[in-house]
């Protein structure tokens, strides 16, 4: 099973709008991972057919960077226990997808050891898992329809924790996916004494995942 979901992407267009938008997901969580879903579908579709270029790829980057300022402002609650809490959690796990995504792929894009059938190899791999999250957010759309915080649901609460559950395993595969790439660039750079260019090009993501 992890083996054919290895790869994954996930970035979303939302409605930014800060705090506002950052309370909705604790007031009306069913319409607000739906609206999380459909954008999903959205970049999932862009990143099929955009060239696997720097400049194909800046569709999809600026998706990226119109929610990245909600995921900010999303973080900055706290205090929530329960049902809510997950439901925060699996949404900004969704973001954490998609910034390792866009991040690094592009860096991919711009690294010569790479082929250009790798990186569309890879690009397919990343909205395979784009598309299993943007399930995983229906589903908890279906689940969070009506009185998703009522803490005497335990039925309910056992969904959203299964939901929570597998959109860690997604992320936790999309960090693995990205380090095994970024590892075969690392060691056809070595061979060809070229590994201060590797470095340099993913800097800090070269030392998370490598």
């Amino acid at each position: 099973m992890k083996k054919q979901v290895f790869m994954l992407l996930t970035a979303l267009t939302l409605f930014c709008g800060g705090q506002t938008h950052a309370q909705w997901v604790v007031t009306d969580p069913g319409n607000f991972a739906g609206n999380i879903a459909n954008s999903v579908k959205e970049i999932a579709t862009a990143s099929k057919t955009v060239k696997n270029t720097l400049d194909g790829f800046k569709e999809v980057e600026k998706l990226y960077n119109d929610t990245k300022k909600y995921y900010d402002d999303l973080r900055k609650i706290k205090n929530l226990i329960g049902d809510a809490y997950k439901v925060k959690e699996c949404i900004l796990m969704v973001g954490d997808i998609s910034e390792i995504y866009v991040t690094s792929y592009k860096k991919m894009l711009s690294d010569k050891n790479f082929r250009p059938s790798e990186l569309a190899a890879m690009a397919s791999g990343y909205t395979k898992l784009l598309e299993l999250s943007g399930e995983s957010l229906k589903e908890l759309k279906s689940v969070a329809k009506s009185n998703v915080f009522s803490m005497n649901d335990h039925e309910r609460m056992q969904q959203i924790d299964h939901i929570y559950t597998t959109l860690r395993e997604y992320r936790s595969l999309v960090s693995y996916y990205t380090r095994k790439n970024i590892s075969v660039s690392f060691v056809r750079a070595r061979e060809k004494g070229e590994l201060s260019e590797v470095k340099s090009l993913y800097g800090n993501t070269a030392s998370r995942y490598w």
